[in-house]
């Protein structure tokens, strides 16, 4: 048995599935292997293992696996998950499809909600009743749930979904429900919402149970077959599955709640970004990941990643969207792109996405039968992505349909197919910069302050001028930036983040009752991570309170250090003020009340240690390819130094314009910016202007 430790991670994205492994021997010296293979619907299994084949990863060696998944959002968007019956309480059959009046197309007469994902035929009701602080009003009655299963059955419904009303306050409704509903019909896939949130919310909270009913076998099965056909080829134990929150979780307990991991793959991304930037001593991040399809931004403030429990998909400005209250990163996501497709509309103004042209048939310049001019071939046509080593030389440029498809933008533009290229990057770089001021300028974060972190396959073709744009305090991107999700999985802790509602006045005695909510959340949470065998020296928490001016409707959260006593009100009420100020550029001389807590409970369970290597001599000539021009869009045409991405080694620096080139991305360095590499690889871009 070799005394190498072998982690592995793997993620499942629209286009690829990326690899990252790292193999440690007993010295402390370290291999990184990373590869890209297609990603195969709808046996996605497939994919994973002919990754791991083309990486040269054997099963049997690896000590920890770490797996992030498109696979629950791919099933909610493309409505391949399966029929749902919900049970909910009397006289609340019809919450789903009141929802909420945030219409979005405002002025439009004749806006229709979107459908429920269960029809009203499919939701069925039972007598009883709690109170908004968990009190008793009605009992429960289920003498008539065999009748109302016979009726599911017939529709053939496949999952069953239980929101009872106030649940989040007292779970013994909804417990009773379930525990009959197995017995009764064993064979069917269950959930109640309270073994998702503990929030309040009817509408929300209910969206949420039947969404995860409606993925549940799909994930289930998905995951089923992912660990056996790994089991099969000599892994040891089954992986941990990247959950939404940043963290990971086991295989088992993901199967049972699988809406945790609607956006495990962007979520290990930004975690990665966190952790890369406390070993590079910059806490404060602005995270871009820029994939074939969509680009994906977050703001990561004192080396934390912000948590949410608002997420939406489908929203858009003309749809209102489906809630989902699990815990999310906060992101913001666009579509744009590699291959995001450029179009003019009928007034001539050019746009950039949100559709793509995905791998099949991709960009024009793929040669796979694309027509439609997209982000890449305007990068390949300006000479930013060398044209004869196409993503790492796997394919043959095919140029000349590059050409046509620009063509066809600039005739519509009435200019040449070189300013169409430039005009297309430009509007791409404009889209992703406003999805950047989102998560900062909006929220009253100076921009100035943060970092921005570029990665994904096409997050180092843009950064730089976008981090020029938001006058950043530098660009970093990341070492094997276009496998970094992959990356950040192998930082990641087993994590649970638990939310619940209580309703307290920021007065005297309040210390104690919110001390009593957390020590109850925390004893939860050690007695499940020491049910599956986690130490308990091994676990910590976090804890953040949800507050609000009273009478108010959101909440803003706020982290809370140490015990809370009624002596430390004041600070916690300081606190939320200038939080709160700072996101809305006001604060009120009114009270504050809690509305719950949000308590993050984690531990290690294979995170992975980086080690720096020596720093060397700043020469870099030894990793210079050539030269070649090359369209830096506003900046005009500039004979560029060419870098082999794979050769820059800790210590070495030179200044743009240039272009670094590895298998997986492309740098564009733009004229007056410094390049450094530092001790882990990562690529530093200093821009003009700023020390």
């Amino acid at each position: 048995m070799s005394e190498t430790i072998v982690r592995v991670a793997t993620d499942v994205g629209g286009t690829f599935t990326d690899l990252v492994a790292f193999e440690t021997r007993p010295d402390g010296t370290m291999d990184i292997v990373t590869a890209k293979s297609d990603t195969t619907p709808p046996d996605f299994e497939t994919g994973v293992l002919n990754v791991l084949k083309k990486g040269g990863i054997a099963p049997e060696d690896v000590d920890f696996m770490a797996h992030g998944t498109t696979v629950v959002i791919n099933a909610l968007t493309e409505r391949k998950g399966v029929k749902v019956g919900l049970i909910t309480t009397e006289g609340f059959r019809d919450v789903l499809e009141i929802a909420r009046g945030n219409r979005p197309d405002f002025f439009n007469l004749h806006y229709v909600k979107p459908a429920p994902f269960v029809p009203r035929h499919l939701r069925a009701e039972v007598p009883g009743r709690m109170t908004y602080r968990g009190a008793e009003r009605a009992p429960l009655d289920l003498s008539g749930l065999p009748d109302l299963l016979d009726t599911f059955r017939a529709e053939g419904v496949e999952a069953v979904a239980i929101c009872l009303l106030h649940a989040y306050a007292n779970t013994s409704h909804e417990e009773a429900t379930l525990a009959e509903v197995r017995r009764l019909w064993p064979e069917v896939s269950v959930v109640a919402s309270h073994q998702i949130t503990r929030e309040w919310r009817e509408y929300e909270r209910t969206n949420t149970a039947v969404l995860s009913a409606f993925v549940q076998p799909v994930a289930a099965r998905y995951l089923g077959k992912l660990d056996e056909g790994l089991k099969e080829q000599g892994l040891p134990k089954s992986p941990y599955i990247m959950q939404s929150n940043c963290g990971v979780d086991s295989l088992k307990a993901t199967s049972a709640v699988p809406i945790t991991m609607v956006e495990s793959g962007p979520a290990s991304g930004f975690w990665g970004a966190a952790e890369l930037g406390k070993l590079i001593g910059e806490p404060n991040i602005l995270a871009l990941d820029i994939g074939g399809t969509t680009a994906k931004c977050s703001l990561i403030e004192g080396g934390e990643v912000r948590i949410m429990t608002d997420y939406w998909i489908e929203r858009s400005r003309t749809s209102a969207g489906y809630p989902i209250m699990v815990p999310v990163v906060d992101l913001v996501e666009i579509g744009n792109g590699g291959g995001s497709i450029a179009w003019v509309d009928d007034f001539g103004k050019l746009h950039v996405g949100p559709h793509s042209a995905g791998a099949l048939p991709g960009p024009a310049a793929y040669g796979k039968g694309g027509k439609e001019a997209t982000t890449t071939d305007a990068n390949l046509w300006l000479g930013r992505i060398n044209r004869d080593f196409f993503c790492g030389g796997e394919i043959d440029a095919d140029m000349e349909a590059a050409g046509a498809a620009l063509k066809a933008v600039g005739d519509r533009l009435g200019v040449s197919v070189d300013e169409a290229a430039e005009g297309i990057i430009r509007i791409a770089n404009n889209n992703m910069v406003n999805a950047l001021k989102l998560v900062s300028l909006n929220r009253g974060h100076d921009t100035r302050d943060f970092t921005l972190l570029a990665f994904g396959g096409g997050g180092a073709m843009h950064g730089v001028a976008l981090g020029q744009e938001l006058q950043v305090k530098k660009v970093v991107v990341p070492n094997a930036a276009s496998v970094f999700s992959a990356w950040g999985m192998m930082m990641s802790d087993l994590r649970r983040d638990y939310f619940v509602t209580q309703l307290v006045d920021l007065a005297d005695g309040a210390g104690d009752v919110i001390e009593d909510v957390f020590a109850t959340a925390e004893a939860q949470a050690r007695a499940t991570f020491e049910a599956e065998g986690v130490a308990p020296a091994k676990i910590g928490f976090l804890r953040y309170g949800k507050f609000r001016y009273q009478n108010q409707e959101h909440t803003t959260e706020v982290p809370l250090e140490g015990p809370v006593t009624d002596a430390a009100l004041d600070r916690i009420t300081s606190d939320f003020h200038d939080a709160y100020e700072r996101e809305y550029t006001y604060r009120l001389d009114a009270p504050v009340e809690m509305v719950g807590i949000h308590l993050v409970a984690r531990a290690e369970v294979g995170k992975l240690t980086m080690q720096p290597a020596e720093i060397g001599p700043p020469e870099a000539k030894s990793a210079l390819k050539g030269t070649r021009q090359v369209d830096y869009a506003l900046e005009g045409k500039h004979q560029a130094d060419i870098y082999d991405g794979e050769k820059l080694a800790p210590g070495m620096a030179f200044s743009g314009p240039a272009i670094i080139e590895d298998p997986g991305t492309t740098v564009v360095v733009h004229p007056g910016n410094r390049v450094e590499i530092d001790a882990y690889r990562n690529i530093h871009i200093h821009l003009e202007g700023r020390a």
